[in-house]
């Protein structure tokens, strides 16, 4: 199994994570974005989008963060998605949210903050808060995001939450989250959060 993988990327991060979480192994292959090698045919003939992670399990590449997490949990580790229709529904909600809002907020307001790329910056911020608040609300009378015990929603969304300050948002007044954090990190197998 091979990761293709950028160290600084909340997405690629997500999927290490899960990789510790369930005890698999895989080789990390180093994607030089700033160089543009996503963008080389090399790159391209693995994943035609241009964009890390991919995942490669038994030559078959898998693209997109989320779509990686489903698949390393329905093949190695079934317990991080529910069999439950509802649950399952519940799950791929969180995996959308964790793609648009969460993309669009405090993951938006990190790259242009951090890395002093082009963008609204106020605009992302205000998004992040949206998304602070509303996953602190979620959290004030439940554990998980989804069901009693953690699922691949709770590693989709954690990472850029975690790092929200990166982007310049506080997290000071999101307790449930703050606690929430605490349990990830408390998980076996947890990897530190990717730092510049």
């Amino acid at each position: 199994m091979q990761l293709h993988d950028f160290p600084l990327s909340g997405n690629c991060y997500k999927v290490r994570l899960f990789l510790g979480l369930i005890g698999q192994q895989a080789e990390v292959v180093h994607v030089d974005l700033p160089a543009g090698a996503q963008k080389r045919p090399e790159f391209l003939a693995i994943n035609p989008r241009g964009q890390v992670p991919v995942l490669v399990d038994q030559d078959q590449p898998v693209a997109d963060s989320q779509a990686i997490l489903v698949y390393l949990a329905r093949r190695y580790a079934p317990a991080w998605l529910p069999e439950d229709a509802l649950q399952q529904a519940h799950v791929a909600s969180w995996l959308s949210y964790a793609a648009n809002e969460v993309h669009q907020g405090p993951a938006s307001a990190r790259v242009i903050h951090l890395f002093r790329r082009p963008g609204d910056l106020e605009g992302a911020q205000a998004k992040g808060r949206q998304v602070l608040e509303l996953v602190n609300t979620h959290l004030a009378d439940r554990t998980w995001l989804v069901g009693g015990q953690p699922s691949i929603a709770d590693v989709a969304v954690y990472p850029y939450l975690a790092m929200a300050e990166e982007g310049g948002l506080t997290l000071a007044p999101y307790p449930h989250l703050q606690a929430w954090f605490a349990r990830i990190r408390a998980l076996p197998g947890y990897l530190e959060l990717p730092r510049l």
